[in-house]
Parts: C-alpha cells; sequence; structure tokens
C-alpha cells in the first residue's frame, strides 16, 4: 500500500510542476536561513576551542560611568588601570585575565603594507584559553613582568611573512615595534571576539605607560576563571560591592559605577532585548525570542503549503468522488495526502541540506567573515526538518480530511 502511495504521490508532484517547485522552494529556503542563522549563533557562542571553559568564564566586557544627576554617562570599554585595581583584585576566582580589544596595526613586507589585527593580553590570557600551538609556545605572566618583545602569530601571519617555513625565533616588524616569535596557532574566527587577533603580544610592550594610570575607560577587557560554575553568582556580588567603592578622579562629573560580570551571550541578550539596566541574566527571555521567532519563521512555508495544498486537493474533488465511490475510505484518502505532503518535506529537506552546505562553504571560501570555517549543524538540521515536516504535515492533512468527508456526488460535481 505505502509502495503505491509513493508512486502516486511521486506523479501527482510531476503533474503540476509549478505548485511543487513553489512547495520546494518554500522548504529549502526556511532551511537554508534557519541552517546559516544557527551556525553564526553557534561560532559566535558555541564551547569551541581554545574558549573550552565558557561553563567558567565570565568577563567585565563593558561598564559605565555616570554623573552625579546621571544626566551625563560614558559606556564602553574600561581602562586598564579600572580593571587592574577593581577586578583583577576579585576575591574567591581562579584566575583573571586582562587583555586588549584587537586593534589594527601596521607591518611592511617587501616594502608594501600588511594590516593585521593585533591585540595585547597578559601571560594569564593563555592559561584561561586552550590554543593549540603549532609551533612553539604562548608568552608568560613573566614576559608579561620583564616587558619582553615577544609575540604569538597566527597560521595566516606566519604564511604571510615567513611563507611554508617555521617562525619562532624570527622576528616580525609591527607598528613600528620589533617582536620576537614565540609561538604559533591556527586562525581564530573573528567571530570569537575574546581570543580573535593575527598577531598577540604582552601589555607591557605599549609605547608608552600611560596605560596604567587611573583612566575610568579605554580599550581593555576582563577575563575571570571561575572554580566552578556555582561561584558565578559570588563573583557578580562581589564585582558589584567593587564598583561601589570606585574612586573617581572628578566625583563632580562621574561619581557612580555600573556593569556586569557576564558572558557574551549576557552580552547580546541585553543588546537585542534594548535593555540598559544591570541584574537578572536576560539569556532566557532572549533565548525564548529566538525560538518565538524561529516558530513563526518556520509558520511562512506552513502558510504557503495550506495554500498550495487546499488548491491541488480541491482540483482532485473528482479523483476523490470516484475513490469514494468504489469503496476509499476517509482515512485511507487522508493516508494519501499526507504521503504526498512528506514526500514532498523530504525531497525540499534534502534540496535544503545540500543549499545550506553551499551556502555555508561559499561564506567559508569567500572570507567574508575571516577565518570562519562553517559547517552545518545536523542536531538543529533535523530539528528544522522535524519542525518543517510537522507543519507540512498540518497543512495537508486538515484539507485532506474535510475533502475525504465529502458525499461522492458533491465531489465528482467539483464542489469541493
Amino acid at each position: 500500500m505505502l509502495k503505491n502511495y509513493l508512486k502516486m504521490a511521486f506523479k501527482v508532484l510531476l503533474r503540476r510542476k509549478f505548485f511543487t517547485f513553489i512547495s520546494l522552494f518554500g522548504v529549502s529556503l526556511t532551511l537554508v536561513v534557519l541552517m546559516v542563522l544557527v551556525a553564526l549563533f553557534d561560532h559566535t557562542f558555541g564551547a569551541y576551542p581554545p574558549e573550552t571553559k565558557t561553563d567558567r568564564t565570565l568577563g567585565v566586557l563593558f561598564v559605565e560611568f555616570r554623573s552625579p544627576d546621571d544626566h551625563s554617562m560614558i559606556n564602553g570599554f574600561a581602562g586598564y588601570g579600572f580593571l587592574d585595581r577593581y577586578v583583577r583584585t576579585l576575591p574567591n576566582v581562579e584566575k583573571v585575565s586582562l587583555y586588549s580589544f584587537p586593534t589594527t596595526a601596521v607591518s611592511y613586507l617587501n616594502g608594501a603594507p600588511v594590516t593585521s589585527w593585533l591585540k595585547r593580553a597578559d601571560g594569564e590570557f593563555w592559561q584561561i584559553l586552550d590554543f593549540r600551538f603549532l609551533e612553539g609556545r604562548p608568552f608568560t605572566p613573566q614576559d608579561e613582568k620583564d616587558r619582553n618583545f615577544v609575540a604569538v602569530i597566527n597560521e595566516t601571519t606566519r604564511k604571510r611573512f615567513f611563507s611554508d617555513g617555521p617562525a619562532v625565533g624570527k622576528f616580525l616588524g609591527v607598528d613600528g615595534q620589533h617582536f620576537r616569535v614565540v609561538g604559533v596557532v591556527p586562525d581564530i574566527p573573528i567571530l570569537r571576539i575574546v581570543p580573535f587577533a593575527d598577531i598577540w603580544v604582552p601589555i607591557s610592550t605599549a609605547k608608552t605607560d600611560t596605560y596604567r594610570g587611573q583612566k575610568l575607560w579605554g580599550n581593555y577587557l576582563a577575563m575571570i576563571l571561575a572554580r566552578q560554575r556555582s561561584d558565578f553568582p559570588m563573583i557578580k556580588d562581589e564585582y558589584h560591592d567593587v564598583l561601589k567603592r570606585v574612586e573617581f578622579p572628578d566625583p563632580q562629573h562621574y561619581n557612580k559605577a555600573f556593569g556586569e560580570a557576564e558572558t557574551l551571550l549576557d552580552v547580546a541578550s541585553r543588546a537585542f532585548l534594548l535593555e540598559r539596566g544591570y541584574g537578572e541574566s536576560p539569556v532566557r527571555r532572549f533565548m525564548a525570542w529566538l525560538i518565538l521567532l524561529m516558530v513563526l519563521f518556520m509558520l511562512l512555508p506552513t502558510i504557503n503549503l495550506v495554500n498550495i495544498n487546499v488548491s491541488r486537493i480541491r482540483e482532485r474533488s473528482s479523483e476523490i468522488g470516484v475513490r469514494k465511490a468504489f469503496g476509499a475510505s476517509s482515512l485511507t484518502l487522508v493516508g494519501q495526502f499526507v504521503v504526498e505532503n512528506v514526500l514532498l518535506t523530504l525531497v525540499g529537506g534534502g534540496f535544503g541540506f545540500v543549499l545550506s552546505y553551499g551556502v555555508l562553504h561559499f561564506i567559508s571560501s569567500t572570507g567574508l567573515i575571516p577565518y570562519a570555517h562553517f559547517g552545518v549543524n545536523y542536531r538543529i538540521f533535523l530539528c528544522g526538518l522535524a519542525i518543517t515536516l510537522f507543519f507540512g504535515l498540518l497543512s495537508g492533512v486538515y484539507p485532506a480530511w474535510k475533502m475525504s468527508r465529502l458525499h461522492p456526488a458533491v465531489a465528482l460535481r467539483g464542489r469541493g
């Protein structure tokens, strides 16, 4: 019986090629968009090397300073002095690392300028993050303390300046300074803003020592490694207490500090929800919104399938009348239309999988997002296909059931 249903379904789908194309296009496009968005989200927030300790890691990514009357405020990255005094000294944490937001730096190769992303970090940066070294080693807290001009570079920078040969021990000019390469690591996608860079050097090698001043804002961030995830609430409370004791150089202009020790996903959630408040993590509400938007997006092909199925089934009212006149039950007729919808959805899912793979491979190969290598998330794809299949069945069962309930004479007259 099922074999006959499949043969009939295949012939029916080929009979109205335009309707079939629209249905397949809707299912495929939905899955492609879903896969691309999930790949971007996963590439940004997923626990991938070198960020393998995200379950124990918090960050001080933004701070906000307000005037006494709250009419004036500054928010953004913190200054090194602020983080060194108020974050590095937090109790009950395993490690704290300070690092700069990556900035562009110019080197010269055969007289031609080459722009790279430069990040200044301390030795603890390499102890919290799990970089895989292709060559050499990371620079250490002692290198930072002694102001050693050493650098870790990524694989692309090694190829660019040293071809395919070893780079450790060689010197690299960056922004008017010369560094000895001590390590080489794989390329890190730019979406991973905490570890991302082309070149990493010690903070202490900055051209001036002004970064060590008491300036509250600047270009630095902090990474906090907790001993265990259950310590997060305690660490956040301790950071809140520290912010209440900040000494301001000019209290008449700014005398209040606000911020959170939080994850990158917390920051993204606040930005998406347009929240400026501090306190409870908005991640759950953010994820609820994402799921709601995903479901609403999945409804688009469903509505399309409903309209197409209604038209397709109504034009087959005579066929339904003949089959009912020869004794076909309503359940048999509904089963046939369900098989047709399942076949249509599975074919659309197959096209969607191939297109998703192609689109993600294209984005990776173009370098549109530096160093990103996207792949199909099979678990999410299967979930998306299951949701599409459910909606596809929903869109076909109801009109099929209504038509199967018609009296044979009415159906034969085409009054479905």
